[in-house]
């Protein structure tokens, strides 16, 4: 399942919340979710619809995933605070919602994952702000770098046309 960003929503003093274009070019993206988000995600709106026409509302294809159970949907805050009470209700020490955005970066850089494809995940306007930002994770990565590069190097040294066997 691909994610599309497309819109924001934006907290605007004495109007609310209201719908906006994102920040930069590269902060409209496209996003391939994991299979148990997609399937986690593909389940939520039917369970919202059916909320909605319970209360007597109708959906629209503008269904939020933080919505109240009218549809209405939730501000930063109360999505924040709601996060917040389940860490802790977890056992978890406090762990701020958009520390989720860093984590995943930071997981995704550990594993592997080109910096450039972290990049367009978070929607920076060039992967020399992931690299910036990120650059704490970094140092380990040479490391095991250097190990994958000694492996070519090996398999390259072995092969029939470099050993002459």
């Amino acid at each position: 399942m691909i994610m599309a960003v497309t819109e924001t929503l934006q907290r605007i003093r004495g109007k609310g919340l209201v719908v906006m274009q994102p920040k930069t070019t590269q902060s409209r993206r496209m996003i391939s979710l994991p299979p148990a988000a997609a399937v986690m995600l593909s389940g939520l709106k039917p369970k919202q619809r059916e909320q909605r026409q319970l209360l007597g509302g109708t959906s629209t294809e503008a269904d939020y995933v933080f919505a109240h159970a009218d549809g209405r949907p939730m501000y930063t805050k109360t999505v924040s605070r709601a996060f917040s009470d389940m860490v802790e209700e977890a056992g978890i020490r406090h762990v701020p919602l958009h520390d989720l955005r860093h984590t995943h970066a930071t997981l995704m850089l550990k594993q592997g994952v080109n910096p450039k494809i972290v990049s367009e995940r978070l929607g920076h306007a060039s992967v020399v702000i992931t690299l910036d930002t990120y650059s704490h994770v970094l140092p380990g990565l040479q490391g095991g770098a250097a190990l994958k590069f000694e492996e070519v190097l090996r398999y390259v040294a072995d092969s029939p046309l470099v050993s002459g066997s």
